[in-house]
């Protein structure tokens, strides 16, 4: 029994080349070799609409990376906008609003050991 639709396509190919090639004018399972092909023809017009959509879906998929691309390179520029503006600055509610931290919110980097010292006496 054949488990996927690449499976089904290839019993589907098989059994109409059969039936065209060996038994054309005979009717099996109360159906003649035209209404069969007819049934065969439904599944493959819903392939090829797949195939189309996927094509489709792949070109979508470029138009987004192309169009991300180009919003990231702006995005960018106008981020060191706000930073550069005299009124908003690395420090503005504009900045943090979009998404980094505010210059006063960071820590310094510098990391002091507490306490006393720590050397062993000899």
């Amino acid at each position: 029994m054949p488990k996927g639709p690449k499976e089904v396509e290839e019993k589907m190919e098989r059994m109409l080349n059969a039936w065209e090639t060996l038994a054309p004018d005979k009717s099996f399972g109360g159906m003649a070799f035209p209404q069969f092909r007819a049934l065969a023809d439904l599944s493959k017009a819903a392939r090829d609409r797949i195939d189309e959509l996927e094509d489709q879906l792949k070109q979508a998929i470029v138009e987004r990376e192309r169009a991300d691309e180009a919003f990231l390179e702006r995005a960018d520029l106008v981020v060191n906008g706000v930073r550069a503006d005299p009124t908003e600055g690395p420090d503005s509610a504009l900045y943090q609003s979009f998404g980094y931290k505010r210059k006063s919110e960071r820590r310094s980097g510098l990391h002091r050991k507490g306490g006393g010292d720590d050397t062993p006496e000899e």
